[in-house]
């Protein structure tokens, strides 16, 4: 893992700080949505080295679903009506957390949208969720779909089911968009829903040049730019893919790639030599397909990108351990250690994944992570930490990309691929 010198790496020897607790990715707090309810959740226990025995949905306090496992995905029927529902953990221990979330079901038929909401402004790629109803098809809904404006001839998406959770790709400006859901029957129903996406996006930054590699040998994760034959690494750039390769003999060493996008040194013609357009950023879009073979070899995938300005460093740093248990953490800024994000991370071998990562500073300079999406699996995070305020010189923005050795520091490659960065 990272530490934190020259590009403030991140410290890889301190063991992940894993925190109980029940994250609900669907539905959300406070959201309109028609009968039967998604509910899709994952838990974490941090006492109990056991972990997570079951999970279970208590509707207006009555227990109504229970499910054995760290994860739930299931349909609940509702009347219309406002309900206060938990989504609840146990572990083996004897230890349990929850989630509160309020809901209101609505009547009838029609498609309901529980993001975007509408007239919103947001960043791309665009996370659309929503649920629709028939109460005029006895056979349900068949299959819904997403158009970017109410004349487009060709959906920009389509699935089967009465439900939909996608990202779409969509330049800055304004969508009048359109949810719209067919039955069995041959009838539909639509929603409107306007959009106003921002920022700019830098497009397949895995194929410009410019890339800086270090080795990060264990256990003091000191950068180094020769330090073969202990951590070995490469990279192989073609029109479209990059390869990147780590190997060596030192275990559990690693490869740090960075690229810097503003700043003194950055590659892209964006300097800012006024040191205007930094500080003015607050949202990023970490958006990067990656695929490899010898998947199981990785102990650790870093997708993170960092901000510096005013003696100020904002590491957003997301990691999903592989080898190292198949969990996604996220960089606590202050305390410069890794802490458990309470979501699983399953990365398929042999095949292209798609992950994507939202980060922001909030107004009182915080860094917080929004989201991750792994396969068109979204879990939403909602957490926040302070910078780290150490004095610094350093100035601009980057993207990083990390892979990390095991235990016998294995050799493997991964190709990354359509590496997008939005930023506003």
């Amino acid at each position: 893992m990272e530490r934190l010198c020259l590009y403030i790496c991140f410290f890889a020897a301190c063991a992940t700080s894993a925190l109980a607790g029940v994250t609900v990715s669907s539905p959300a707090s406070g959201a309109k949505v028609g009968s039967p309810v998604s509910f899709v959740a994952s838990a974490s226990a941090s006492s109990c080295s056991d972990g997570v025995a079951s999970m279970g949905i208590y509707v207006n306090d009555e227990l109504t679903y229970v499910v054995q496992g760290a994860s739930l995905n299931t349909k609940l029927a509702l009347d219309p009506g406002a309900y206060k529902t938990t989504v609840k953990e146990w572990d083996h221990c004897g230890g349990a957390s929850f989630t509160a979330v309020s809901l209101t079901v609505t009547s009838g038929s029609g498609v309901f949208v529980t993001s975007p909401s509408n007239n919103s402004t947001v960043g791309s790629p665009v996370r659309f969720t929503a649920t629709a109803v028939t109460s005029t098809c006895p056979k349900g809904v068949a299959s819904m779909g997403i158009y970017s404006a109410p004349s487009a001839d060709k959906k920009a998406y389509v699935t089967k089911g009465d439900s939909l959770d996608t990202h779409l790709t969509l330049s800055p400006g304004t969508y009048n968009t359109v949810v719209q859901a067919w039955d069995y029957c041959g009838g539909a129903s639509f929603t409107r829903v306007a959009v106003n996406v921002s920022g700019n996006t830098l497009t397949n930054l895995q194929a410009r040049k410019g890339w800086r590699g270090w080795g990060e040998l264990a256990p003091a994760y000191d950068v180094c730019s020769d330090c073969q034959p202990e951590v070995t690494y490469s990279m192989t750039q073609t029109d479209s893919a990059t390869t990147f390769k780590l190997g060596g003999t030192k275990p559990y060493s690693d490869v740090l790639w960075s690229y810097p996008l503003f700043g003194p040194a950055a590659v892209l013609d964006l300097p800012d030599p006024n040191k205007t357009q930094v500080p003015s950023i607050k949202n990023f879009i970490y958006d990067a397909y990656f695929f490899s073979s010898t998947i199981g070899a990785a102990q650790v995938l870093e997708f993170d990108v960092s901000q510096y300005f005013g003696g100020k460093s904002f590491i957003y740093g997301s990691q999903c351990r592989v080898a190292g248990g198949h969990a996604w953490d996220i960089w606590d800024n202050m305390n410069r250690h890794w802490v458990s994000a309470g979501v699983p991370c399953n990365p398929v071998n042999n095949d292209w994944n798609h992950v994507i990562v939202r980060f922001q500073r909030t107004s009182d300079n915080k860094v917080h992570y929004q989201s991750i999406t792994l396969n068109d699996v979204t879990h939403d995070i909602d957490r926040t930490f302070a910078p780290y305020t150490a004095p610094s010189d350093w100035y601009g923005i980057t993207v990083k990309f990390q892979m990390d050795g095991n235990k016998k520091q294995t050799p493997y490659s991964v190709k990354l691929d359509k590496l997008n960065f939005t930023y506003w």
